[in-house]
């Protein structure tokens, strides 16, 4: 069953599109899975800290300038790991949350819950976490078991043969399930469920992670004559990071029809996947943001950049822009929150002026 992949084809099925060559040649194998693991592997984050099977009582949040936060803000940021297990799925569902620095008792916090790209893990994308902490929201990072970082462990000839049972149908489900259950259990917990405002949740994603969200919002498939649907209601709208569209499928519009929540999308001119046999560019990420039904969605797209920009790298994409796009997302998510809780959408509407050096395209309906 070819499941409607982010993940691009040539990982689906790696012997289709590296053909006999791929087989006969471990040299070409090996260029193959260097260049994935170039593109795919994601640097470890200056803010991870050592796992553990017990929550963190707080791992302080390191280079706040990367952040955006301001360091004595940052000392103040909390973050708590968990190392929570799905009994009903028998899966792991280990989680990172970002908490501000200080929490009023009275009112509930605002949330996004993150997931991440193939090959990460719930300690990257720090740069977002701890910005929208230091904001006043709650930030739960997901990492998902079956396309995390330990893909990146073990024998490089299987890396390939790893990459594709990530991007297999099973996992992309899988990855929805980790969501809802991390949400269930967070907002179940007796004391972080108080602090956390169940109704106003937002879902966050890159690459991968961007596929989840969609899903989780209500893109639907139809397999075997049934739609599958795994929309959470919860999710009150989407910030879509270098969201490709669902490889096999030929309908994008029908796909996404279900979608009723706001939906902001970023990506960049030279947000491309570029490996042997295959490509797909920036057209891609626009083509989701062009088939979302509705008034309320969002599109900046950067000029320049790389795919793996928009993760902790700190050079992909150019050290200078990669810092400045960073700002730049992290100020356009932001406004994109407050819009969709409630505020007159100002900030939003003037954002494309403050980054007009670096914005190649900005759409924003009805916001």
């Amino acid at each position: 069953m070819h499941f409607p992949q982010i993940i691009p084809d040539v990982l689906t099925s790696p012997q289709r599109r590296f053909g006999s060559a791929g087989r006969r040649c471990r040299a070409h194998a090996a260029a193959v899975v260097a260049a994935l693991a170039l593109l795919f592997a994601p640097w470890p984050s200056v803010a991870e800290a050592p796992r553990s099977a017990e929550p963190s009582a707080g791992i302080p949040v390191a280079s706040p300038q990367a952040a955006g936060v301001a360091p004595g803000a940052a000392a103040e940021l909390r973050t708590v790991d968990f190392d929570w297990f799905d009994e009903a799925r028998q899966r792991p569902v280990p989680v990172r949350l970002y908490l501000p620095p200080t929490v009023d008792q009275d009112r509930a916090l605002p949330l996004v819950v993150f997931s991440h790209g193939m090959g990460g893990s719930r300690r990257g994308y720090s740069y977002l976490g701890a910005y929208w902490a230091s904001q006043g929201y709650a930030s739960l990072h997901l990492q998902h078991v079956g396309s995390d970082r330990a893909l990146w462990v073990g024998n490089v000839f299987g890396l390939v043969s790893r990459l594709h049972a990530a991007a297999s149908e099973e996992e992309a489900v899988a990855r929805v399930g980790d969501l809802r259950f991390a949400l269930d259990r967070l907002l179940a917990d007796p004391e972080l469920g108080t602090r956390v405002d169940a109704t106003r949740i937002v879902g966050a994603g890159h690459s991968y992670g961007a596929n989840t969200i969609l899903l989780a919002i209500g893109a639907r498939v139809e397999r075997d004559g049934r739609v599958v649907d795994l929309a959470d209601p919860r999710l009150a709208g989407a910030i879509l990071i270098s969201a490709p569209p669902f490889y096999g499928e030929s309908d994008l519009q029908r796909i996404v029809a279900g979608v009723r929540v706001p939906t902001l999308h970023v990506t960049a001119t030279e947000d491309d996947i570029r490996i042997p046999g295959y490509y797909s560019g920036v057209e891609d990420r626009i083509s989701v943001f062009e088939a979302m039904p509705g008034a309320r969605k969002v599109l900046a797209v950067f000029a320049g950049g790389s795919h793996s920009m928009f993760t902790d790298r700190a050079a992909t994409g150019g050290l200078a822009l990669n810092a400045q796009v960073k700002a730049a997302t992290r100020e356009l998510s932001l406004a994109f929150l407050r819009s969709v809780f409630g505020d007159d959408g100002a900030a939003l509407r003037d954002w494309p002026q403050r980054y007009d050096g670096i914005v190649a395209r900005f759409v924003a309906s009805g916001s």
